[in-house]
């Protein structure tokens, strides 16, 4: 029951548009203001920055929440749960290591399931964010270190260019790097790195990848004002921002 019930929650979840009912609280269509996106920033631009904050956690968690859930839910032997949820622990799936691709795979394919959900949201057309905060949200579950260094990767990228599009690209980019570089450097209990043993996590790396892509593809219309010379440049203290959610 795990194995389909922990994607179909995170889509569900996922697609919960959270932007656009805050600014409906507010008597706001936010898809008719700013970029018209329904994600964080246009909501802190348009509706002020305690909605957008607001906004933010709460597509965060869209990721986040299914994530732990699922590893919580499909436990894979030997492998440490990040945020543990012991009520869950008489209905968790227990695998052992000889078994844990399909952990895994249940665990990466919840992920992008919350991704999409935000991303193409049924209840609003199929329409949605650019899934960097629900994206940011599943790492945090399946891989919170490389969070931390996206983290970094994405200011240095802002003070360098001063294009927020930009160092959301860059930052999507370097996390397929940084999914294989991890699996060359974890090593197992017994001194093996995860790559030469060949039990790094391969669909992880692959979903990495997915959503790197995804990500880029969803800043396309960013892509096309850059070329141009026509997107905003991110300015520090200024209420204007560019778009990245």
């Amino acid at each position: 029951m795990q194995l389909w019930l922990c994607p179909l929650f995170a889509f569900l979840l996922g697609s919960i548009p959270f932007g656009l009912f805050i600014a409906k609280a507010k008597g706001i269509d936010i898809r008719q203001h700013g970029s018209g996106n329904i994600g964080a920033t246009n909501v802190f631009r348009i509706v002020g920055k305690k909605y957008g904050i607001s906004c933010l956690f709460l597509d965060l968690l869209k990721g986040l929440v299914p994530v732990v859930l699922a590893i919580n839910l499909v436990q894979i032997e030997g492998k440490g749960i990040v945020i543990p949820l012991g009520f869950l622990e008489p209905f968790a799936l227990k695998l052992d290591v000889a078994d844990q691709l399909k952990g895994q795979l249940v665990h990466v394919i919840t992920a992008l399931a919350a991704v999409l959900g935000h991303n193409y949201s049924p209840w609003i057309g199929f329409k949605g964010g650019k899934g960097i905060a629900t994206s940011a949200g599943v790492l945090i579950g399946l891989m919170p270190m490389a969070v931390l260094i996206l983290v970094i990767i994405f200011i240095l990228t802002l003070v360098v260019t001063r294009y927020v599009a930009v160092a959301s690209m860059v930052g999507a980019a370097s996390l397929p790097i940084l999914t294989h570089i991890g699996a060359r450097f974890h090593k197992s209990d017994d001194g093996i790195s995860l790559w030469d043993a060949g039990t790094w996590n391969k669909p992880l790396f692959f979903f990495s990848l997915l959503i790197g892509v995804l990500a880029i593809w969803k800043h396309r219309s960013n892509i096309r004002r850059l070329i141009a010379g026509t997107e905003s440049k991110f300015v520090w203290g200024s209420k204007k921002k560019s778009e990245i959610v």
